[in-house]
C-alpha cells in the first residue's frame, strides 16, 4: 500500500460503508480512529492513512503532516498536489484491498487533513458518497491547480468550524463557504462555541449527517 494506515473493521460480512479519514498536521494514523465506533454505531469502515512528512513536535516527539506549511501560511502548490496523488494512488489500492460499497465511500478531513479531503473530493466528486471537512478551510488559490468537476453539485458536503478555533480563524471557513456555493456544491455549515476540536455534540451531528446522506 502507498501509505501507512490503521483500519476499523465494523462486525458483519461486507461490503461495509467506508470512510477515508484524514488526520491534521502533527497527528498519525492513529488519531481519527477513535471515531469509529461512534459514527452510526460503528457501521462505517474506516481507514485512515498516515501521512508522509515527518513533524518534530518536540524533544522526542514526532507527528506527521501531509504537505510542508507554516501555519495560516501559504503553501507549497507542488507539494500539496504530490500529497493529493498519493493519496489517489492510496485511494486505488484500497478499493482493490478492501471490499468498498458502491457509492458508500465518504470523505472526512480534520485540520490540514480537510485540505487533503478537498483535493480529492472536488476534482473527483462521482467517486465520493460524501466529504465531510471540519476545522480546516478550502485555499482558493489551489482550486485552478486542483482542477474542479464540473459535477461537484453531486456531492454532499459538511462543513463543521469553531467559533474559538486558535489555529484556522474563523473567517477563513466562512469564506470557505462562499467557495463552496459558488462552485454550486451541497453544502451543510455549522459553527460550533469549541475550538480547533472535535466535541461530542459536533461528533453527533457529523454521525447523524452521515446516516442521512451516505447510508441512505
Amino acid at each position: 500500500m502507498e501509505l501507512l494506515h490503521c483500519v476499523y473493521e465494523p462486525e458483519g460480512e461486507g461490503p461495509h460503508p467506508t470512510i477515508l479519514a484524514l488526520h491534521g498536521r502533527g497527528a498519525n494514523a492513529m488519531d481519527l480512529l477513535g471515531l469509529a465506533p461512534h459514527l452510526c454505531g460503528g457501521v462505517f469502515r474506516v481507514i485512515c492513512p498516515q501521512a508522509p512528512l515527518e513533524v518534530e513536535l518536540g524533544p522526542g516527539m514526532t507527528g506527521y503532516a501531509w504537505f510542508p506549511m507554516s501555519l495560516g501560511g501559504d503553501i507549497d502548490t507542488a507539494a500539496f498536489l504530490s500529497a493529493r496523488d498519493r493519496l489517489r494512488t492510496f485511494v486505488d489500492q484500497c478499493a482493490e484491498r478492501y471490499p468498498l460499497g458502491v457509492r458508500k465511500l465518504a470523505l472526512l478531513g480534520f485540520s490540514q487533513g480537510g485540505g487533503m479531503a478537498y483535493s480529492l473530493g472536488l476534482p473527483e466528486p462521482d467517486r465520493f458518497a460524501g466529504m465531510c471537512i471540519l476545522s480546516s478551510w478550502l485555499r482558493e488559490g489551489t482550486l485552478s491547480a486542483l482542477g474542479v468537476a464540473d459535477r461537484v453539485d453531486s456531492l454532499p458536503t459538511l462543513v463543521h468550524h469553531g467559533n474559538r478555533d486558535e489555529l484556522i480563524e474563523l473567517a477563513r471557513a466562512q469564506h470557505s463557504i462562499t467557495l463552496l456555493e459558488k462552485l454550486q456544491v451541497p453544502v451543510d455549515y455549522t459553527e460550533y462555541d469549541m475550538g480547533h476540536e472535535i466535541t461530542s455534540r459536533s461528533l453527533a451531528d457529523l454521525s447523524g449527517w452521515l446516516r442521512e446522506k451516505v447510508l441512505a
